[in-house]
């Protein structure tokens, strides 16, 4: 909402001096803990999802609802069982995603974006898909549809060549790759369309923290984008903005 649309709304009696104040500051403050960004969905198309990593279940209570008041939704990454638990009831919808470890809490009045865009979400081997699945969530949840093929990894090269045309129709591809991070390369190198690297923290030994996999995609000989080390909403958010331009 822009600054006309709220005056407009004032003036109508539609909107409270209060929630003026707070639509034009775009942010709210939670206690003396948190600033929440809520008109970072109005001025860059995204909005702010909440990291659960390092945050106390009654901070990430506190955050949740404040957010569920001001924008009606709000998404939750990388939270424990526990902090499901404690969030269970306080939106009229619930959505769990445990393997990638979202969480997506919405009111009955929430209207979601119109699906525009497509973005396929590629694993390497069956251990990306947690990572995988974090970016194809947030991809969703950005308003895209979503279309996802996983374990199609570079030792079978065929599995992966069999799917390019598909992976072409697309608008983004995100390709989660561990071990030395190739399979981003080979996607890049057969389809026309943005291609962004997701290394894996997945392998052994030297390297096999996912640093293989990063030095790789950055090593890439194919035009190749790439995030952090299972960074999989920043990688899912990417291709989401890429999709619906």
């Amino acid at each position: 909402m822009d600054l006309q649309d709220v005056l407009e709304d004032v003036a109508a009696g539609e909107t409270t001096v209060e929630e003026a104040r707070r639509a034009i500051d775009g942010y709210t403050r939670v206690d003396d803990f948190a600033r929440l960004d809520t008109g970072r969905a109005d001025r860059a198309g995204i909005p702010e999802v909440v990291l659960g990593d390092g945050k106390s279940i009654e901070h990430l209570r506190s955050i949740a609802l404040s957010f569920l008041e001001e924008r009606g939704h709000v998404v939750l990454t990388r939270v424990d069982e526990a902090a499901v638990d404690t969030l269970d009831g306080v939106a009229h919808d619930i959505d769990w995603y445990p393997e990638s470890r979202i969480l997506v809490l919405q009111t009955a009045a929430y209207e979601p974006p119109e699906p525009d865009g497509t973005v396929a979400v590629v694993s390497g081997g069956t251990a990306d898909v947690p990572v995988a699945e974090e970016a194809a969530v947030t991809a969703r949840e950005m308003g895209c549809t979503v279309e996802t093929f996983y374990d199609v990894g570079v030792a079978g090269i065929h599995r992966i060549l069999s799917e390019a045309d598909a992976l072409a129709r697309t608008d983004a591809v995100v390709v989660a790759a561990g071990r030395e991070g190739a399979l981003p390369t080979v996607v890049a190198g057969l389809v026309d369309v943005p291609v962004i690297g997701l290394p894996v923290s997945i392998g052994y030994g030297h390297g096999g923290g996912g640093e293989a996999a990063l030095a790789g995609m950055l090593q890439s000989c194919t035009v190749l984008s790439t995030v952090n080390i299972d960074a999989g909403f920043v990688a899912g958010a990417q291709a989401a903005q890429i999709a619906r331009t």
